[in-house]
């Protein structure tokens, strides 16, 4: 029988099954399609001038935004506030998530008994400080995946920064980087072929007094964003810690009226 001859049957299956694969890879194709206009993103919203400041970059590039706010037992815990407020000034939606990092230890930032450091502003970086979140920022890029799956979000935003940071090794760009990699080895959407995960930093090479800039340009309610490590009666800021000392920096060198009542 030639190649040509089948029977009528085997034609109408092979038929079949070519119609069920284009069918199949098309839908995926509309599907894959439909996830780029929405382009919806996840956007880790800390609460701090950085965060705030990477979610007005998101919005403005069009992206269709959902908050997320980590609680994971920081105890400069008005951050979780202000990131609600400044989710609901931009209209955002938001969630909160707890997870007890605080009882692993490891860090000044999650201990109250352990001192918070104070350098001068040339000291800033010279060594992983004490305020180093042991996993902070694989675990919340976690947390961003599991919360970008659901919703068909394939972009995740971090306010993660190399230039004016703390020398903590989890905001350099070889991890954000193996961290997408991460994203989309382990996930179902990633094996699925779709559009692949995006993990966005788009402060990462910015000095603090761009982003000041870049956050004033875009409207970014200052006010309410807070950055001290260590603050003080009423919630004033300390004014001494390493986060203080980065901020009032960066709206010294932007020429732009630093809003936070420091309480030294």
């Amino acid at each position: 029988m030639s190649p040509d001859a089948s029977p009528p049957a085997e034609r109408k299956a092979a038929a079949v099954n070519s119609g069920v694969h284009d069918a199949t890879a098309a839908a995926t194709d509309a599907a894959n399609v439909r996830l780029e206009k929405r382009r919806s993103a996840v956007v880790l919203l800390s609460g701090g001038l950085d965060s705030a400041t990477t979610l007005a970059v998101a919005l403005a590039e069009g992206f269709d935004c959902h908050a997320l706010t980590v609680a994971y037992g920081q105890r400069h815990e008005i951050e979780i506030d202000r990131a609600r407020s400044i989710a609901l000034f931009f209209a955002t939606p938001h969630r909160t998530v707890n997870v007890d990092l605080a009882s692993f230890g490891g860090s000044a930032l999650t201990n109250v008994d352990d001192e918070i450091p104070h350098h001068a502003g040339s000291e800033i970086g010279a060594e992983i400080p004490s305020t180093y979140v042991p996993g902070r920022n694989t675990v919340l890029l976690s947390m961003a995946l599991a919360c970008a799956e659901p919703l068909d979000a394939r972009h995740l935003f971090i306010g993660a920064n190399v230039l004016d940071y703390s020398g903590y090794p989890d905001c350099r760009p070889e991890f954000l980087q193996a961290f997408e990699k991460v994203a989309n080895l382990g996930t179902k959407a990633g094996e699925d072929g779709g559009q692949p995960f995006r993990v966005h930093a788009p402060l990462l090479n910015s000095t603090k007094a761009d982003i000041i800039r870049r956050g004033a340009e875009l409207g970014v309610p200052f006010q309410l964003t807070h950055s001290c490590y260590d603050p003080v009666q009423d919630s004033l800021a300390c004014g001494l810690c390493d986060a203080c000392i980065l901020r009032r920096k960066g709206f010294q060198d932007a020429d732009i009226e630093d809003p936070t009542p420091y309480a030294g």
